[in-house]
């Protein structure tokens, strides 16, 4: 029985030696990962091996790198692929691929800071942003940030809009990513006071509500560049000193309020930023709460007054389906007319207010709902302000009453921590709203 050797490979045969060489099946063992059944001859830790019929397996250094099934899918990584290519690695940070799907339930991005990103990205590079938590990816124009998460929490700029400075205002002042508050924009919409504002659509927003002379029912829609729009009307109960939240990470709500009394009503908010109807009985009836998103997908309704009283200290939970618990009372100082945001991504926050004169002090909310003790001393004592989350996950507070109209912010730190003041930041006023809009800086 003859055998024949080759430079690369060695195998054994059988069948008549003819003068145009070997003739005949070869064949050779199934092999492992460990001893390939088809090795090359100067390294044999590097070669082919058969696992299962019809199915054959990469080897080098003795392990297995790549595998091709019976039913012609290829897997990296993975010993049973279920996709024509199936790819899991804790290394992987680029690919290209054309008129495909590729599913990875592990892909570890290209990472960078906001002061590293590629300098010329290609259209569609998606790395991890270290600096803001979060996966974005290069659209042609903007770094645009993951919509599926962080969470409710995640967008990027915010806005200022509405108030009193003796009269009702019809303005808004836009909030960069860094947290730098801009100039007045006057003419948006029908001046008023104490509206509510939430993000919607991951990254839009919504003023609605308020007092002009009288209770107004009315929204304003915000693009995610920052356009206010025109108003609608009829949208729900009118009411002053209503309190609103993003949850589900596309939606919003309204809740509580003013009409003639305080009310327990609340009113959804789709992904298009369509109102519902009113939903009633939804805790204690009070005015003048606030409120925010918190862990990543629901959110908070907290303090407010029921009429005659400083305050109340009491929270309502919102389920990511826009359900709202029942009152969880004790819950800091009792106080009115304060104002919160998202922070941290999955975290929130409650500031300042009024419990029979103007205080500075925050709450923080946990991942989980959780309203902490008082936090007092953060900068100047006011009610009657807003605030909204900025650069994915940080906040700001701005405006409000402290004896006189307050032109001032104070910004949050991705910690929680409430910086001191800056003052000077458009028209001072009480009575605004804020919400963050914006995927992208």
């Amino acid at each position: 029985m003859p055998t024949k050797q080759s430079n690369f490979l060695s195998a054994t045969y059988t069948g008549p030696q003819g003068p145009q060489g070997p003739q005949g099946p070869s064949s050779m063992s199934d092999g492992t990962a460990a001893a390939p059944g088809l090795p090359f001859a100067d390294n044999t830790a590097t070669g082919f091996y058969r696992p299962a019929a019809n199915t054959l397996s990469f080897v080098t250094a003795s392990v297995e790198r790549l595998r091709i099934d019976s039913s012609g899918r290829l897997g990296i990584g993975i010993t049973s692929p279920t996709s024509n290519l199936h790819v899991i690695g804790a290394n992987v940070t680029s690919a290209t691929v054309t008129g495909a799907t590729i599913t990875a339930p592990t892909l570890a991005l290209a990472t960078w800071t906001t002061a590293t990103r590629p300098a010329s990205p290609s259209n569609y590079q998606m790395g991890y942003n270290t600096s803001l938590n979060t996966k974005e990816i290069w659209d042609g124009t903007y770094w645009r940030l993951d919509p599926t998460g962080p969470g409710v929490n995640n967008t990027q700029r915010a806005i200022f809009g509405y108030g009193y400075t003796g009269s009702n205002l019809s303005m808004t002042n836009l909030v960069s990513a860094a947290g730098v508050v801009a100039t007045d924009t006057t003419g948006v919409g029908t001046a008023r006071r104490y509206p509510a504002a939430a993000g919607y659509g991951t990254d839009k927003a919504i003023f609605g509500y308020g007092i002009t002379s009288s209770v107004v029912s009315m929204t304003n829609l915000v693009t995610n560049q920052g356009v206010m729009g025109s108003d609608v009307t009829g949208v729900g109960s009118a009411r002053e000193g209503p309190a609103a939240a993003g949850y589900g990470t596309d939606k919003a709500i309204f809740g509580y309020g003013y009409t003639s009394a305080a009310v327990s009503l609340t009113n959804l908010v789709t992904n298009q930023g369509v109102v519902g109807s009113n939903v009633t009985g939804v805790g204690t009836a009070r005015f003048y709460p606030a409120a925010a998103g918190y862990g990543t997908d629901k959110a908070i309704f907290g303090y407010g007054t029921t009429g005659p009283n400083p305050g109340v200290s009491m929270t309502n939970l919102v389920t990511n389906t826009g359900v709202v618990g029942t009152d969880v009372t004790g819950v800091g100082t009792a106080r009115h007319a304060l104002a919160a945001a998202g922070y941290g991504t999955d975290k929130a926050i409650f500031g300042y207010g009024y419990t029979g004169s103007q205080v500075s002090m925050t709450n923080l909310v946990s991942n989980t709902g959780v309203v902490a003790s008082d936090v007092t001393g953060v900068g100047t004592a006011r009610n009657a302000l807003a605030a909204a989350g900025y650069g994915t996950d940080k906040a700001i507070f701005g405006y409000g009453h402290s004896g006189s109209f307050a032109s001032m912010t104070n910004l949050v730190s991705n910690t929680g921590v409430v910086a001191t003041d800056t003052t000077g930041v458009g028209t001072g006023r009480q009575g605004p709203a804020a919400a963050g809009f914006s995927l992208t800086t």
